[in-house]
Protein backbone atom coordinates (compact mmCIF):
# COMPACT_ATOMS: atom_id res chain seq x y z
CA UNK A 1 0.00 0.00 0.00
CA UNK A 2 1.43 3.26 -0.97
CA UNK A 3 1.94 6.32 1.63
CA UNK A 4 -0.57 8.29 -0.64
CA UNK A 5 -3.30 5.67 0.12
CA UNK A 6 -2.12 5.47 3.52
CA UNK A 7 -2.90 9.13 4.15
CA UNK A 8 -5.77 9.54 2.43
CA UNK A 9 -7.04 6.48 4.91
CA UNK A 10 -5.54 8.39 7.62
CA UNK A 11 -7.16 11.44 6.67
CA UNK A 12 -10.61 9.67 6.36
CA UNK A 13 -9.99 7.99 10.10
CA UNK A 14 -9.75 11.18 11.60
CA UNK A 15 -13.03 12.21 10.13
CA UNK A 16 -14.14 9.47 10.79
CA UNK A 17 -13.64 9.67 14.59
CA UNK A 18 -14.88 13.28 14.91
CA UNK A 19 -18.07 12.28 12.76
CA UNK A 20 -18.78 10.01 15.51
CA UNK A 21 -17.40 12.05 18.29
CA UNK A 22 -20.64 14.01 18.50
CA UNK A 23 -22.73 11.14 19.40
CA UNK A 24 -20.00 9.19 21.35
CA UNK A 25 -19.50 11.96 23.93
CA UNK A 26 -22.88 12.82 24.75
CA UNK A 27 -23.69 9.66 25.21
CA UNK A 28 -21.95 10.14 28.08
CA UNK A 29 -22.89 13.73 29.52
CA UNK A 30 -24.37 14.83 31.97
CA UNK A 31 -25.65 11.76 32.87
CA UNK A 32 -21.79 10.10 34.06
CA UNK A 33 -19.69 12.75 33.37
CA UNK A 34 -20.60 16.65 33.26
CA UNK A 35 -19.45 19.18 30.38
CA UNK A 36 -16.41 20.81 32.16
CA UNK A 37 -15.43 17.34 33.98
CA UNK A 38 -15.09 15.62 30.01
CA UNK A 39 -12.70 18.85 28.80
CA UNK A 40 -10.68 18.23 32.22
CA UNK A 41 -10.38 14.64 31.48
CA UNK A 42 -9.24 15.30 27.63
CA UNK A 43 -6.41 17.83 28.10
CA UNK A 44 -5.06 15.79 30.94
CA UNK A 45 -4.96 13.26 29.08
CA UNK A 46 -3.78 14.98 25.71
CA UNK A 47 -1.40 16.16 27.81
CA UNK A 48 0.35 13.33 28.82
CA UNK A 49 0.07 11.43 25.45
CA UNK A 50 1.60 14.50 23.85
CA UNK A 51 4.36 14.86 26.31
CA UNK A 52 4.65 11.08 26.12
CA UNK A 53 5.61 11.20 22.12
CA UNK A 54 7.35 14.27 22.28
CA UNK A 55 10.51 12.73 23.26
CA UNK A 56 10.44 11.02 19.80
CA UNK A 57 10.40 14.50 18.19
CA UNK A 58 13.34 17.45 18.12
CA UNK A 59 14.34 18.98 21.54
CA UNK A 60 13.45 22.74 20.69
CA UNK A 61 13.53 25.53 22.99
CA UNK A 62 11.15 28.36 22.68
CA UNK A 63 11.87 32.21 22.02
CA UNK A 64 10.72 33.78 24.86
CA UNK A 65 9.08 36.05 22.46
CA UNK A 66 6.61 33.20 21.71
CA UNK A 67 4.97 32.54 24.94
CA UNK A 68 2.58 35.23 24.25
CA UNK A 69 1.32 34.07 21.09
CA UNK A 70 1.21 30.10 22.15
CA UNK A 71 -0.30 31.06 25.74
CA UNK A 72 -3.34 32.99 23.35
CA UNK A 73 -3.23 30.03 20.68
CA UNK A 74 -3.61 27.57 24.14
CA UNK A 75 -6.59 29.76 25.40
CA UNK A 76 -8.65 29.78 21.88
CA UNK A 77 -7.48 26.46 20.98
CA UNK A 78 -7.39 24.25 24.02
CA UNK A 79 -9.76 26.63 26.74
CA UNK A 80 -12.60 28.48 25.17
CA UNK A 81 -12.76 26.22 21.52
CA UNK A 82 -13.13 22.90 23.96
CA UNK A 83 -15.28 24.59 26.85
CA UNK A 84 -17.88 25.80 24.38
CA UNK A 85 -17.84 22.47 22.23
CA UNK A 86 -18.94 20.37 25.53
CA UNK A 87 -20.82 22.67 27.18
CA UNK A 88 -22.76 23.37 23.52
CA UNK A 89 -23.17 19.35 23.34
CA UNK A 90 -24.30 18.74 26.62
CA UNK A 91 -27.31 21.25 25.65
CA UNK A 92 -27.75 20.38 22.26
CA UNK A 93 -27.62 17.50 19.81
CA UNK A 94 -25.20 15.96 17.84
CA UNK A 95 -26.79 16.57 14.23
CA UNK A 96 -26.47 20.02 15.14
CA UNK A 97 -23.19 19.53 16.76
CA UNK A 98 -21.88 18.07 13.26
CA UNK A 99 -23.28 20.51 11.24
CA UNK A 100 -22.37 23.89 13.14
CA UNK A 101 -18.56 22.89 13.73
CA UNK A 102 -17.91 22.80 9.58
CA UNK A 103 -18.60 26.46 9.39
CA UNK A 104 -15.00 26.91 10.62
CA UNK A 105 -13.71 27.65 7.77
CA UNK A 106 -16.43 30.41 6.70
CA UNK A 107 -15.19 31.94 10.11
CA UNK A 108 -11.61 31.64 9.34
CA UNK A 109 -12.02 34.25 5.76
CA UNK A 110 -14.25 36.33 7.82
CA UNK A 111 -11.80 36.76 10.83
CA UNK A 112 -8.90 36.75 8.34
CA UNK A 113 -10.37 39.63 6.96
CA UNK A 114 -10.87 41.43 9.72
CA UNK A 115 -7.31 40.84 11.73
CA UNK A 116 -4.88 40.22 8.91
CA UNK A 117 -6.82 42.17 6.20
CA UNK A 118 -7.34 39.03 4.02
CA UNK A 119 -10.03 39.59 0.76
CA UNK A 120 -12.81 37.89 0.66
CA UNK A 121 -14.06 37.14 -2.93
CA UNK A 122 -17.27 37.40 -4.61
CA UNK A 123 -17.25 33.51 -4.32
CA UNK A 124 -16.00 33.61 -0.61
CA UNK A 125 -18.21 36.48 0.17
CA UNK A 126 -21.49 34.03 -1.33
CA UNK A 127 -20.07 31.20 0.79
CA UNK A 128 -20.13 33.05 3.99
CA UNK A 129 -23.20 34.47 3.56
CA UNK A 130 -25.31 30.79 2.82
CA UNK A 131 -22.95 29.27 5.35
CA UNK A 132 -24.17 31.66 8.51
CA UNK A 133 -27.92 31.77 6.94
CA UNK A 134 -27.58 27.93 7.44
CA UNK A 135 -25.87 28.19 10.85
CA UNK A 136 -28.84 30.63 12.03
CA UNK A 137 -31.51 28.70 10.71
CA UNK A 138 -30.41 25.90 13.22
CA UNK A 139 -29.69 28.28 16.38
CA UNK A 140 -33.38 30.15 15.54
CA UNK A 141 -35.77 27.93 14.14
CA UNK A 142 -33.79 24.29 14.96
CA UNK A 143 -35.25 23.71 18.62
CA UNK A 144 -37.06 20.85 19.26
CA UNK A 145 -38.16 19.29 22.99
CA UNK A 146 -35.73 16.79 23.62
CA UNK A 147 -34.78 15.31 27.54
CA UNK A 148 -31.08 15.09 26.76
CA UNK A 149 -31.14 18.50 24.86
CA UNK A 150 -32.35 21.15 27.46
CA UNK A 151 -31.35 24.51 25.48
CA UNK A 152 -30.66 23.50 21.76
CA UNK A 153 -30.56 27.49 20.79
CA UNK A 154 -28.02 27.88 23.50
CA UNK A 155 -26.24 25.02 22.49
CA UNK A 156 -26.05 25.74 19.18
CA UNK A 157 -25.24 29.72 19.71
CA UNK A 158 -21.78 28.09 21.86
CA UNK A 159 -21.22 25.64 18.90
CA UNK A 160 -20.22 29.13 17.62
CA UNK A 161 -18.02 30.44 19.99
CA UNK A 162 -16.59 26.73 19.45
CA UNK A 163 -16.00 27.07 15.78
CA UNK A 164 -15.25 31.02 15.93
CA UNK A 165 -12.55 30.70 18.71
CA UNK A 166 -11.36 27.30 16.79
CA UNK A 167 -10.72 30.11 13.77
CA UNK A 168 -8.77 32.51 16.09
CA UNK A 169 -6.71 29.48 16.81
CA UNK A 170 -5.83 28.53 13.42
CA UNK A 171 -4.96 32.27 12.57
CA UNK A 172 -2.43 32.39 15.06
CA UNK A 173 -0.74 29.23 15.66
CA UNK A 174 -0.03 29.18 11.87
CA UNK A 175 3.38 31.60 12.74
CA UNK A 176 4.41 29.17 15.67
CA UNK A 177 3.88 26.19 13.21
CA UNK A 178 6.61 28.08 10.99
CA UNK A 179 8.88 27.84 13.58
CA UNK A 180 8.61 24.76 15.75
CA UNK A 181 7.85 20.92 15.68
CA UNK A 182 3.89 20.34 16.43
CA UNK A 183 4.91 17.81 18.71
CA UNK A 184 6.78 21.05 20.90
CA UNK A 185 3.47 23.25 20.07
CA UNK A 186 1.06 20.93 21.35
CA UNK A 187 3.01 19.78 24.30
CA UNK A 188 3.09 22.80 26.03
CA UNK A 189 -0.41 24.23 24.14
CA UNK A 190 -2.69 21.24 26.07
CA UNK A 191 -0.32 21.87 29.37
CA UNK A 192 -1.34 25.57 29.36
CA UNK A 193 -4.97 24.57 28.56
CA UNK A 194 -5.33 22.57 31.02
CA UNK A 195 -3.62 24.76 33.67
CA UNK A 196 -6.08 27.46 32.69
CA UNK A 197 -9.29 25.74 32.02
CA UNK A 198 -8.78 23.90 35.91
CA UNK A 199 -10.62 26.21 38.27
CA UNK A 200 -13.56 25.61 35.66
CA UNK A 201 -13.43 22.27 35.00
CA UNK A 202 -11.75 20.80 38.46
CA UNK A 203 -14.96 20.86 40.44
CA UNK A 204 -17.05 18.62 37.98
CA UNK A 205 -13.86 16.07 37.34
CA UNK A 206 -14.39 15.50 41.28
CA UNK A 207 -17.64 14.88 40.88
CA UNK A 208 -16.96 11.56 38.36
CA UNK A 209 -18.43 8.00 40.37
CA UNK A 210 -15.57 6.56 39.10
CA UNK A 211 -16.95 3.10 40.80
CA UNK A 212 -20.77 3.43 39.13
CA UNK A 213 -19.68 4.22 35.93
CA UNK A 214 -20.72 1.34 33.15
CA UNK A 215 -17.86 -0.21 30.90
CA UNK A 216 -19.48 1.58 27.74
CA UNK A 217 -19.00 5.13 29.25
CA UNK A 218 -15.84 4.44 30.11
CA UNK A 219 -15.15 3.01 26.63
CA UNK A 220 -16.65 6.82 25.51
CA UNK A 221 -13.93 8.30 27.41
CA UNK A 222 -11.05 6.84 26.65
CA UNK A 223 -12.21 7.02 22.91
CA UNK A 224 -12.41 10.97 23.49
CA UNK A 225 -9.04 11.20 24.72
CA UNK A 226 -7.01 8.10 22.90
CA UNK A 227 -9.26 9.03 19.70
CA UNK A 228 -10.58 12.46 19.30
CA UNK A 229 -8.23 14.04 20.62
CA UNK A 230 -4.70 12.57 20.00
CA UNK A 231 -5.13 9.78 16.83
CA UNK A 232 -6.83 12.51 14.71
CA UNK A 233 -3.86 14.80 15.54
CA UNK A 234 -1.35 12.00 14.70
CA UNK A 235 -3.55 11.04 11.49
CA UNK A 236 -3.54 14.42 9.93
CA UNK A 237 -0.05 15.24 10.68
CA UNK A 238 0.55 11.86 8.36
CA UNK A 239 -1.83 12.70 5.59
CA UNK A 240 -0.53 16.73 5.53
CA UNK A 241 3.03 14.86 4.61
CA UNK A 242 1.65 13.36 1.71
CA UNK A 243 -1.28 15.27 0.76
CA UNK A 244 -1.90 19.24 0.03
CA UNK A 245 -3.88 20.59 2.93
CA UNK A 246 -6.85 21.30 0.35
CA UNK A 247 -6.68 17.54 -0.12
CA UNK A 248 -7.13 16.94 3.99
CA UNK A 249 -9.75 19.96 3.55
CA UNK A 250 -12.00 18.16 1.31
CA UNK A 251 -12.80 15.36 4.12
CA UNK A 252 -14.67 17.78 6.44
CA UNK A 253 -16.85 17.90 4.44
CA UNK A 254 -18.05 13.85 5.28
CA UNK A 255 -18.26 15.16 8.90
CA UNK A 256 -21.65 15.88 9.14
CA UNK A 257 -22.59 12.84 6.49
CA UNK A 258 -21.12 10.65 9.07
CA UNK A 259 -22.19 12.82 12.18
CA UNK A 260 -25.86 12.20 11.06
CA UNK A 261 -25.51 8.59 9.63
CA UNK A 262 -24.00 7.52 12.99
CA UNK A 263 -26.32 9.49 15.83
CA UNK A 264 -29.62 8.57 13.37
CA UNK A 265 -28.43 4.80 13.36
CA UNK A 266 -27.71 5.16 16.92
CA UNK A 267 -30.73 6.47 17.58
CA UNK A 268 -29.52 9.73 19.14
CA UNK A 269 -30.99 12.00 16.86
CA UNK A 270 -33.37 12.51 13.99
CA UNK A 271 -33.43 14.46 10.76
CA UNK A 272 -35.90 17.17 10.46
CA UNK A 273 -36.40 19.58 7.54
CA UNK A 274 -35.43 22.59 9.32
CA UNK A 275 -32.15 20.35 9.98
CA UNK A 276 -31.68 19.76 6.48
CA UNK A 277 -32.04 22.57 5.03
CA UNK A 278 -29.26 24.74 7.01
CA UNK A 279 -27.38 21.46 6.14
CA UNK A 280 -27.34 22.31 2.77
CA UNK A 281 -27.02 26.05 3.21
CA UNK A 282 -23.66 25.14 5.71
CA UNK A 283 -22.22 22.39 2.96
CA UNK A 284 -22.35 25.07 -0.24
CA UNK A 285 -21.28 27.55 1.93
CA UNK A 286 -18.33 25.90 3.19
CA UNK A 287 -17.45 24.26 -0.42
CA UNK A 288 -17.79 28.35 -2.04
CA UNK A 289 -15.23 29.31 0.40
CA UNK A 290 -12.66 27.04 0.43
CA UNK A 291 -12.58 26.53 -2.95
CA UNK A 292 -10.03 27.67 -5.10
CA UNK A 293 -10.73 30.45 -7.79
CA UNK A 294 -8.63 30.02 -10.69
CA UNK A 295 -7.28 33.07 -11.61
CA UNK A 296 -8.02 34.47 -15.21
CA UNK A 297 -6.44 33.73 -18.00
Amino acid sequence: MSRRTLAILAALGATTIYGINHTIAKGVMPTFVKPFGFIFLRLFGATLLFWGISFFGPKEKLERRDWGRLFVCAFFGMGINMLSFFKGLDLSTPINSAVLITITPILVVVLSALFIKEKITVQRGIGVFLGLVGALALILFGAEIRQDATNIPLGNLLFIVNATSYGLYLILVKKLLEKYHPFTLMKWMFGIGLIITLPITYSEFTEIQWGQLPVEAIGAIAFVIVGTTFLTYLFNVFALTQLKASTVGVFMYLQPLIGIIFAIAAGKDNLTLIKLLAIVLVLIGVYLVSKQVRPSP
